[in-house]
């Protein structure tokens, strides 16, 4: 599978030149040492940097460099909330530490700062409070089994977010240097906030860039933030009785082709929270997101949807969305998933006594899966994301019916989902068999 590209692929050849474009024109701006990356297609390599002009001398705008990164820590300790506790389930209990770099266009990134938690300072017309200029990534920090702190696969989260940054006219940079500010904050408060006397813990990552522009007109940002927290996170994965998902109806649309619904944006978010809500009141946990008049089936909530079915035919499928219409985002988790069946289920006869999978990204229909449980083919179904992990579904609504989905032979969830969850937990928290998977990018701390 190639690497989460900078660009989308080109589908519309006028929205695709415009949007196009204005990356080349951000990237040879902000980061022209991106242009040449490997995660670019082939439309803008090999372009030379655009220097800014001051007082007749041309020089380049400082990129963001994580070595000038300057510390200064908190004389004011916040206290590590309990295991379990309300507290930690707030989702608003964050780490002493945050890092934040600025960026204008007239100077390019400033030095890069590691500082006490605290509140961010907006002008009232900030870009990012009018115009959605905001973009994030989703990320954990894991103590593992071993001891030992590790991301998991941080690089595709940071080359996505600078995919992000480029589809909503911010500020680009090099996605190896947010990966060590990321890091240094992991390095400084982890040790603290996951002690190694509690392996399996995790804490969440808030990658964010916003428009802090304070020019109210419609316009490219001239000013930017890049912010980076650690929060607590309750773990969403343990459903004993499933997921129920709800699928969404024609007033209801997440996503569309030619849209941003591969970016991680604010704006993918914010339209979805009025049904989440609804949905959740009548004791549905996720919405099940479909798309135009055949019900294609998209994502579940914030995360990729997979089910398991076996084909008329009688092959097992592994069966997910497909990432060509730009509709679902090409998730980290959804990616591993899809490695991880294809070198393990989908070769000889199978692993750990399953039936070999053939592993399926394609548009289909909620009819199918409708058929599939209605004909007895329906094995199982699972939503994979950085929040919900890997949590199996057990029912799904669909148009006023609602069919169950099998949970396995003990009724909390399926074989596959099972197999794949318990890998993908092995090179998170650094299990036996697992430690040094190239997967697991561990972070040095400090003692």
């Amino acid at each position: 599978m190639p690497p989460i590209a900078i660009t989308p692929p080109a589908e519309n050849e006028t929205t695709t030149d415009l949007t196009t474009a204005g990356i080349k024109d951000a990237l040879k701006k902000t980061a022209p040492s991106q242009l040449k990356s490997a995660a670019l297609t082939d439309d803008i390599t090999n372009l030379p940097p655009t220097p800014k002009t001051e007082n007749g001398t041309e020089t380049p705008l400082r990129e963001l460099d994580a070595s000038r990164l300057k510390c200064t820590y908190t004389t004011s300790p916040r206290p590590v909330p309990a295991a379990g506790s309300a507290e930690q389930a707030s989702q608003r209990v964050c780490t002493d530490h945050m890092i934040q770099a600025h960026w204008t266009s007239s100077t390019g990134w400033q030095d890069p700062s590691l500082q006490p938690y605290g509140p961010l300072s907006l002008m009232p017309t900030a870009s990012c409070l009018h115009y959605a200029t905001e973009c994030f990534e989703g990320m954990k920090l894991y103590r593992g089994y071993d001891g030992k702190l590790r991301l998991f696969r941080p690089e595709l989260n940071c080359n996505r977010m600078l995919m992000s940054t480029n589809r909503i006219a911010l500020p680009a940079f090099p996605p190896s240097e947010l990966l060590k500010l990321i890091a240094a904050l992991c390095a400084t408060d982890g040790p603290k906030w996951l002690p190694r006397d509690n392996p399996g813990a995790f804490l969440y990552i808030r990658p964010t860039m916003i428009a802090s522009d304070p020019a109210l007109g419609v316009q490219r940002p001239n000013e930017a933030l890049l912010f980076v927290i650690l929060t607590c996170f309750p773990p969403m994965d343990h459903l004993p009785a499933g997921m129920n998902l709800l699928a969404s109806h024609d007033d209801m649309c997440r996503a569309w082709p030619g849209g941003f619904g591969y970016a991680k944006v604010g704006a993918n978010y914010g339209p979805s929270l009025l049904a989440q809500g609804e949905a959740r009141s009548r004791g549905f946990h996720q919405i099940l997101w479909l798309f135009g008049p055949d019900c294609a089936v998209t994502e579940a909530g914030a995360s990729n949807f997979f089910v398991v079915w076996r084909s008329r035919a009688g092959v097992v499928q592994l069966v997910t969305a497909g990432l060509g219409d730009r509709i679902v985002l090409d998730g980290v988790t959804r990616r591993s998933v899809l490695e991880l069946a294809r070198g393990r289920l989908a070769a000889g006869e199978g692993y750990a006594g399953l039936e070999r999978v053939e592993v399926v990204e394609r548009t289909y229909t909620m009819q199918e899966v409708v058929e599939a449980a209605e004909e007895g083919r329906l094995i199982e179904a699972f939503a994979a994301g950085t929040a919900w992990f890997v949590a199996p579904v057990a029912r799904i609504h669909f148009r006023g019916r609602e069919f169950g989905v099998p949970m396995g032979k003990e009724g909390r969830m399926g074989e596959y989902t099972r197999v794949l969850k318990s890998w993908l937990r092995g090179i998170m928290w650094g299990v036996e068999g697992w430690e040094g998977h190239e997967w697991g990018h561990v972070v040095e701390e400090e003692e």
